[in-house]
């Protein structure tokens, strides 16, 4: 990889990463990403843009494609209203109500395969809510938003202790993850309404990473506990993803900005173990999976962690004023000339192997929330970086 500019005007590829999204990315998810006959989103691409042809619709990708076409409409990609609108017609076929929640995945046109009330897609079932109503202002949506989160809080805490269930009836270790993605939901909803409840459950939050996730001594984060929130046994109990150090360190900078809670102290830590340990010095890739001490468990590299990197190096910039140029641009490279250099522009390879191998078959979905949302935070801190 060639040597990089310092001087982040040029470093980092503005004219690449936004010809990517709206000239690349956009035009094909919203089209041949979007199901016209049956409702929502498709799962998965093929390498050639055509749906692969999943048959069930998991309720987390149709709330990240409404995000992704909410956020797309308020950054002035005209077609982005209507995607949204079509995927929160979609995704209300799986609310069961207050007393059902979410339903976990759907079929292709929308009745329940699996009525299991899962916190992750809670979480993202109120993201998405959220950057609805940033970008529509839906009554609907604020209303089907606290009727959420009033269910989350009904069905998923357990009688006694801290935080939610993963999934009810809770089935092995419980988890930080999908704590992680209600926090950053919380925030949204938050922003989008004004509404205490959802800036509540955000330092409710906060507290419980604070307190149970974070483990202070390794200066990084945990990613799975038993029941009383205690690390798992054994090396489960030590593993560290640093993808997660970073998303957690780009949320805790906006819990910063958004209630005022000191957060910079764990943001340094979090930034600081995962570029220490967790990412590749020759290629910059982020690595899947580390153990507490810093030795990697899995050199391997999907494409999400690699962009968290970019989101925790735009919150440094923001929390301090410290400028990541060489980090951002790294990713942004790594991105853009590896997961993203794909023969159809607009897809990407989803995992690379230890030794730089592509290893996916088709292009999920999903991923898209996480390069868009790091490319957009990109150009919306680029006059200040600029």
């Amino acid at each position: 990889m060639a040597a990089l500019d310092h001087d982040l005007r040029t470093a980092a590829p503005y004219d690449e990463v936004r010809a990517w999204i709206f000239d690349q990315a956009l035009p094909l998810w919203g089209t041949a990403g979007v199901d016209r006959r049956d409702g929502g989103f498709v799962e998965q691409l093929d390498f050639a843009g055509v749906d692969a042809g999943v048959g069930f619709k998991r309720t987390r990708v149709t709330c990240r494609q409404i995000y992704v076409f909410s956020h797309a409409s308020m950054m002035g990609w005209a077609p982005g209203a209507e995607i949204a609108e079509h995927g929160f017609a979609f995704l209300r076929k799986g609310w069961l109500g207050t007393t059902g929640g979410w339903a976990r995945t759907c079929g292709r046109s929308g009745q329940v395969l699996d009525a299991t009330p899962d916190l992750y897609d809670i979480a993202f079932a109120l993201f998405a809510l959220g950057w609805y109503v940033r970008a529509t202002g839906d009554g609907r949506a604020i209303a089907l938003a606290r009727e959420t989160l009033d269910f989350a809080k009904a069905r998923l805490r357990p009688t006694t202790g801290e935080g939610f269930w993963h999934e009810v009836p809770p089935k092995g270790w419980r988890l930080q993850n999908p704590h992680m993605h209600l926090l950053e939901a919380m925030l949204v909803c938050f922003e989008a309404t004004g509404e205490e409840r959802y800036a509540e459950v955000a330092l409710e939050l906060a507290d419980l990473f604070r307190t149970r996730f974070f483990d202070a001594e390794a200066g990084a984060l945990a990613e799975y506990f038993t029941d009383d929130w205690r690390h798992a046994p054994g090396e489960t109990g030590r593993i560290i993803e640093p993808g997660h150090q970073f998303e957690w360190a780009w949320i805790l900078a906006n819990l910063k900005r958004l209630t005022g809670l000191d957060t910079a102290a764990q943001v340094r830590s979090l930034v600081g173990f995962a570029e220490r340990f967790g990412v590749d010095p020759d290629t910059h890739v982020t690595f899947n999976q580390l153990r507490n001490d810093g030795a990697p468990l899995d050199r391997g590299s999907r494409t999400w962690p690699n962009t968290e990197r970019i989101k925790a190096q735009v919150a440094r910039f923001e929390m301090f004023g410290e400028r990541g140029v060489t980090e951002i641009a790294q990713s942004c490279r790594v991105l853009l000339d590896r997961y993203l250099a794909t023969e159809r522009p607009g897809l990407w390879v989803d995992l690379f192997d230890a030794d730089g191998r592509p290893q996916s078959a088709t292009v999920p979905a999903s991923t898209l929330y996480h390069l868009f949302l790091a490319f957009a935070e990109i150009l919306r801190v680029q006059p200040g970086l600029a």
